[in-house]
């Protein structure tokens, strides 16, 4: 990419978190927030398309990218208190924020918690599992949900970060989660989203624990979750690509717990449609944000 952003840090209980500023800070502040196993710089495409008209910060969450990695895990809780804080250390208030999946989920959970310091929303499939889904978790005995969330843990705490032999087969990796990426944002992807082992191998940077950060056992009870969505003020645009596995929060009615949100599906998009159809993406972000 040219024109990189530059390269900062921020303390949020007491962690070292990292995130990139894309300059023009007279301008009105875009918070972009990456999902899950992902990192910062996966909005490279987004933010050199919009950073001639807002101040862009997108950091790593914690546990990814070249954020600092914690103990005892990572609840959905402390992804939005790190979120506050950057808003808060930064004076972002008002923003206009970006964001996918976990961090989507994030976005939203803090908009609702402090709704005066949102502008306008936009969620790429961050709502979490399908009602339905949520009905057959909860269905389950406590005790069962806790004993197999503690026997996923325990079998995950003696996985290592997977090694790659050379850079070109982390890409293979990538492409072969995303087969709608193209050649090129693949190599860019994984390029900043792995580090090199001293024996010359490669690993992707996040922490292998920020997979069970939930589990449906997190601090936030679903009907919280959609308590603080209802307190979301501000315009909200979910986006969903048709081929993912995310269902359709209108006709599932996940979408009724906001007050002003609506809806527009991507054809041809899987989860990732700010990659997979980066266009079309793009061009309900500007129709939005210029309402």
């Amino acid at each position: 990419m040219s024109h990189d952003p530059t390269s900062h840090t921020y303390f949020s209980q007491q962690l070292k978190l990292h995130y990139v500023d894309w300059g023009n800070e007279a301008a009105p502040p875009l918070l972009l927030i990456h999902g899950g196993r992902d990192h910062s710089r996966n909005w490279d495409w987004v933010a050199e398309r919009l950073r001639d008209r807002f101040h862009i910060i997108a950091p790593d969450l914690r546990g990814h990218g070249d954020s600092e990695w914690t103990k005892g895990g990572y609840q959905e809780v402390n992804y939005i208190y790190d979120i506050a804080q950057l808003v808060h250390q930064k004076a972002m208030k008002p923003v206009r924020i970006i964001a996918h999946s976990l961090g989507a989920s994030i976005g939203l959970l803090y908009s609702g918690l402090y709704p005066d310091t949102v502008s306008r929303m936009i969620a790429i499939e961050g709502l979490g599992p399908a009602p339905n889904l949520v009905s057959d978790l909860l269905a389950s005995l406590v005790e069962e949900r806790l004993r197999t969330w503690f026997d996923m843990r325990r079998a995950n705490a003696g996985r290592m970060p997977r090694r790659y032999p050379t850079l070109e087969a982390a890409i293979a990796r990538m492409q072969e989660e995303n087969p709608h990426l193209s050649d090129a944002q693949a190599r860019h992807l994984t390029v900043h989203g792995v580090y090199q082992n001293e024996d010359g191998s490669y690993s992707w940077k996040f922490d292998n624990a920020v997979r069970f950060g939930g589990y449906g056992l997190g601090v936030l009870s679903h009907e919280e979750q959609y308590r603080l969505w209802s307190r979301n003020t501000c315009p909200v645009l979910l986006v969903r690509g048709t081929e993912s596995w995310a269902s359709d929060p209108v006709l599932d009615g996940r979408a009724k717990h906001f007050q002003n949100a609506r809806l527009v599906n991507i054809e041809g998009a899987g989860h990732w449609s700010h990659h997979d159809r980066f266009d079309e993406f793009l061009s309900h972000v500007n129709a939005f944000l210029d309402e």
